[in-house]
C-alpha cells in the first residue's frame, strides 16, 4: 500500500458579522445623512455605488427643503427603534429599521448582501 496525502482542506473565510447590528448602525447612518449631520461618503464602504448615488440625491433634496423651510439647524436626536430581519437567500438579509426623532419616525428598508465577508447595502429605501 502507498500512503496517499490528504486532500487540502478548503480555506473558509469567516462569514459577515451579525446582520442586526449592521442594519441598526446603517439605518441610523442613513437617517443622519438625510438630516444633514453625516456625509454620504462616510458610509461609502458599506454601500454600493448605486446606493451612494441614491443617497446623495436624497440628501441634496433634504438639504434644499431645510434651506427653504424654517427648520432648526440643530442636530436632531436620533434613536433606533425596532429592527426586523428577513433572510430571502443565503448571504442576503433584508432589514427594516425604525429610526425615531423627537417628532416623528422613519422606516429605513435595507438589503444587505455578503460581500467578501462583510455586509454591504445593495438597496436602501426611506419612508
Amino acid at each position: 500500500m502507498v500512503a496517499v496525502p490528504p486532500l487540502p482542506v478548503e480555506e473558509r473565510r469567516p462569514g459577515p458579522p451579525d446582520p442586526e447590528s449592521a442594519a441598526r448602525a446603517l439605518g441610523l447612518c442613513v437617517a443622519e445623512v438625510l438630516t444633514g449631520s453625516r456625509e454620504v461618503d462616510s458610509i461609502a464602504r458599506w454601500i454600493t455605488d448605486d446606493v451612494h448615488r441614491h443617497l446623495q440625491h436624497r440628501a441634496a433634496v433634504a438639504a434644499h427643503a431645510r434651506s427653504i423651510g424654517r427648520r432648526s439647524r440643530a442636530r436632531p436626536a436620533l434613536r433606533v427603534g425596532s429592527v426586523v430581519l428577513c433572510r430571502p437567500a443565503p448571504g442576503v438579509v433584508e432589514a427594516s429599521v425604525v429610526v425615531h426623532t423627537r417628532s416623528h419616525a422613519r422606516a429605513v428598508a435595507i438589503r444587505l448582501e455578503d460581500w467578501h465577508g462583510r455586509w454591504r447595502a445593495t438597496a436602501i429605501g426611506v419612508l
